[in-house]
């Protein structure tokens, strides 16, 4: 029996980490948070330090990675309807927060200065399959 644990997926905050790692654990999956205390002291660090790692035993990786298969939820438009790759079609697009102008940057560094969460942050789609990244319509 090996005891190592693996990471099987990331997430930018705790309580989304929580919810998956009880399900897990309903499912007699023993689960393994690293980084979580750090990023509920201090949410800004979190794309820093790569978010919250969830982990699980080597022999339960595939097991876990079918139950998180089965609950993940994509992104959906306001209507409803999957959002679609526009590289190649996919509809396995996630969310994400970026810092990509000078407004973000002053942004973030402000917030992160005044220990404050930023006032203003920019969302873009990537898509999991092709790695593709997309602004918000």
């Amino acid at each position: 029996m090996q005891n190592t644990f693996v990471t099987i997926a990331k997430f930018q905050y705790s309580a989304e980490a929580e919810i998956i790692k009880g399900r897990l654990e309903s499912d007699g999956i023993k689960v393994f948070l690293k980084d979580n205390i750090t990023i509920d002291t201090d949410p800004l660090v979190s794309n820093a330090i790569g978010g919250i790692k969830l982990k699980v035993l080597a022999e339960d990786e595939e097991k876990a990675l079918e139950i998180l298969k089965a609950i993940k939820a994509f992104s959906v438009n306001d209507d409803g309807e999957p959002i679609v790759c526009p590289n190649c079609g996919s509809n396995h697009i996630e969310l994400y927060s970026t810092i990509n102008d000078f407004k973000s940057l002053m942004s973030f560094l402000i917030g992160f200065i005044t220990g404050t969460l930023p006032f203003s942050t920019r969302y873009q789609y990537k898509c999991e399959d092709c790695n593709t990244e997309f602004p918000m319509n």
